[in-house]
């Protein structure tokens, strides 16, 4: 097969029981993209058919609608009698399953960030009305030759619920040993079923075994509805209490219990680094807490999930030790900071102009001014802080909706300056 629509075919990249996926490349948008081409028998098998025309009709749907970098995006998609296939981006890399077993476990700190990108990139899905309802090792990818850095990507929306499509949706869809108990039960379902899935994918991750095992699917679901699993750190013994908990948490069998948000679930896992309950080697800020601090700033309060990790992919962060100068007057520099945490001083020919704390900006002149190129104050660390710095260059490459929300964000931190300003002014 030399060509599938548009798209020219390099090679197979897999089979499953529904479909193959080839890797294809786009000649109009120049890039390599993954296309999965259903078998024309299966959909018309008299048994299965309507369920796996279902399956690929709902991700066929999603064409467009998954902008987030944590999951596969859908480009393009064709459904008729003779030939239905999706055209979705090319992820190199492996799936996560190859990461489930005692011999070949991840760091822990890097399971956590894994899980804790996962729960954004769910919340996104979840907000714009879809359910995943497969979540499991095997729809979470990772791009390049290793999963111990770098970025995820969920994957197989196939199984999903679509809140504004008026399909009937098939039960029974998933796997049974990463189902919640509301899922093997056939009732009602929305994003807590995803939490509790993800729970058992942490699991899994941590400890290299599911937490319930059997020769059957009838006593895994009797498992999943009636047995509490061990604990983690009882498998491994370097896992956190913390880790413990927010597993237990996201797999308890009664929704109440349960994370009711996925903002809930990314908090607990930011805050176990916050806390150094995980402990992240050779690093100051784990991804996820980067993410959490960013999220809690005031000056990043309109910007989007995808646009808050473009942010953290061209910042670079860094700690400050007390008396240390971050900037000095007369010095030239074609970048601006923010202070992520700890407390800095603003000073002019040995006065002080001004204290920053946590969430200021500050330097931003130097990037946003065309006639002032030099610093016109010395910034210098009154504590242990937390720096995170944004180069000139870095920002005229970002986004433009990235941009338009920095340049937006700078217009309030100088309106608010020239408030204050005239504030003191009328005080005198």
């Amino acid at each position: 097969m030399d060509k599938i629509g548009k798209y020219d075919i390099v090679r197979e990249l897999g089979r499953g029981a529904t479909a193959t996926v080839f890797l294809g490349y786009d000649p109009f948008t120049q890039r390599d993209v993954a296309v999965k081409v259903a078998f024309p028998e299966i959909l018309k098998n008299p048994e299965r058919g309507k369920l796996y025309t279902h399956l690929f009709l709902n991700e066929a749907s999603l064409v467009g609608k998954l902008l987030h970098p944590h999951i596969v995006q859908i480009f393009d998609a064709v459904v008729d009698e003779s030939l239905c296939y999706i055209v979705m981006e090319y992820v190199p890399g492996g799936t996560l399953e190859d990461f489930t077993s005692p011999n070949k476990l991840l760091p822990i700190e890097r399971v956590v960030e894994i899980i804790f990108k996962c729960t954004r990139a769910l919340d996104f899905a979840n907000r714009i009305g879809i359910t995943h309802r497969d979540i499991k090792p095997a729809n979470i990818l990772f791009p390049g030759n290793t999963p111990t850095s770098g970025d995820i990507k969920i994957s197989d929306f196939g199984a999903a619920i679509i809140d504004d499509l008026e399909r009937t949706q098939v039960s029974g869809i998933g796997s049974p040993a990463y189902m919640s108990p509301q899922q093997v039960k056939e009732q009602p379902l929305d994003h807590q079923t995803d939490i509790y899935s993800l729970g058992v994918v942490m699991y899994q991750l941590l400890t290299g075994q599911l937490p319930f095992q059997a020769s059957t699917n009838y006593n895994i679901i009797y498992q999943i509805i009636n047995t509490e699993p061990t604990k983690p750190s009882a498998l491994r013994k370097k896992i956190p209490d913390a880790l413990d908990a927010i597993v237990t948490r996201a797999m308890a069998k009664s929704t109440r219990q349960r994370y009711q948000t996925w903002e809930e679930f990314s908090h607990d896992l930011a805050q176990a680094f916050r806390n150094k309950q995980v402990k992240v080697p050779k690093r100051i800020f784990s991804d996820s807490e980067k993410y959490d601090t960013l999220r809690e700033l005031p000056f990043f309060a309109d910007f989007s999930d995808a646009e808050l990790w473009e942010v953290l992919g061209f910042s670079q962060w860094r700690s400050i030790a007390p008396d240390e100068a971050i900037l000095q007057e007369g010095d030239p520099g074609d970048f601006f900071c923010f202070l992520a945490e700890g407390e800095l001083k603003v000073t002019k020919n040995g006065r002080i102009l001004n204290l920053l704390t946590t969430g200021d900006c500050f330097g931003e002149m130097a990037v946003i001014s065309k006639s002032r190129q030099t610093r016109g104050a010395d910034v210098v660390a009154l504590t242990q802080s937390k720096i995170l710095t944004v180069k000139g260059k870095a920002l005229q490459q970002a986004s433009e909706a990235c941009r338009m929300h920095f340049y937006q964000s700078f217009l309030d931190v100088l309106t608010n300056r020239l408030e204050l300003s005239n504030a003191r002014l009328a005080a005198y």
